[in-house]
């Protein structure tokens, strides 16, 4: 199925069950992958997390019955699934920038509408992988703080004044890695430069065992590296059933190329 047909089937589902618990396997099962790869899909495809979607969906629909009708801000909070009054308050004056009970006829409030995707557009695959068995690696090296915004300059100048600093030591950088602050991976924190040598000061980083998809690149250059793989999770994922593990990916640096290693359930 057209992953733009499947997204399109969620976000109906998720309105035709906007007051109810939305168990989130069930809407797994309908793209055919597991939970986390679901979330990461519809947070990259749609542009808001899943659960942020559904909360913005409900906040609008309750502003409607909040401007229609004389109807308690308590029973709004159970139709719309909120565990009280107060945390649905909160919840609506965040989103809305006004309480709820400030709300008349003549209040402006947000809306946000179903997310409905035109389902003709074609998902480019054109990328060559293999899948690889990787033994546990214990890895060690040192990080800079970033984020989504500078990391395209940040990792390649760390890169470089690591790589400098160490060459003598413990000769070119092996691995790099991209650590994130949240659990679907949407924002980054920090990268690391990694050595499978030890040395005082270094934080020892534990890659697990298991199979990985590998897209070799014919390059270290930061650009070509970030390019595959938003190209991997913007075009090649969407069209393919493969489960991602919740666990960070790993650059492998290695003859003037670089393996792209992304961890998946077998």
């Amino acid at each position: 199925m057209n992953i733009y047909t499947c997204l399109n089937e969620i976000t109906q589902y998720i309105d035709d069950h906007i007051y109810d618990d939305i168990e989130y396997n069930i809407l797994a099962n309908m793209m055919g992958v597991n939970i986390f790869t679901m979330q990461k899909l519809f947070s990259l495809l749609c542009g808001v997390s899943l659960a942020e979607y559904i909360r913005y969906r409900r906040l609008s629909l309750a502003s409607e019955d909040l401007i229609k009708g004389d109807i308690k801000i308590v029973d709004l909070a159970i139709k719309y699934n909120y565990d009280n009054a107060t945390s649905f308050s909160r919840a609506f004056s965040a989103f809305h920038g006004i309480k709820p009970s400030e709300v008349d006829e003549n209040t402006t409030l947000k809306t946000f509408p179903r997310i409905i995707f035109d389902e003709s557009i074609e998902v480019n695959t054109s990328l060559e992988y293999d899948i690889i068995s990787m033994d546990e690696l214990t890895l060690y090296g040192i990080f800079t703080e970033t984020n989504n915004a500078t990391i395209e300059n940040d990792a390649p100048h760390f890169f470089n004044i690591t790589e400098e600093k160490y060459m003598n030591l413990l000769g070119p950088v092996k691995y790099g890695m991209i650590s994130y602050s949240d659990e679907f991976r949407e924002e980054c924190n920090r990268y690391y430069c990694l050595y499978e040598k030890e040395l005082d000061g270094f934080d020892k980083v534990i890659i697990e065992k298991g199979r990985y998809l590998r897209f070799k690149i014919d390059s270290q250059e930061a650009k070509d590296i970030r390019y595959i793989s938003q190209k991997f999770y913007l075009s090649f994922l969407p069209s393919t059933k493969y489960n991602l593990k919740e666990t960070p990916e790993l650059e492998y640096y290695h003859d003037c190329i670089t393996d792209f290693l992304v961890p998946i359930y077998d």
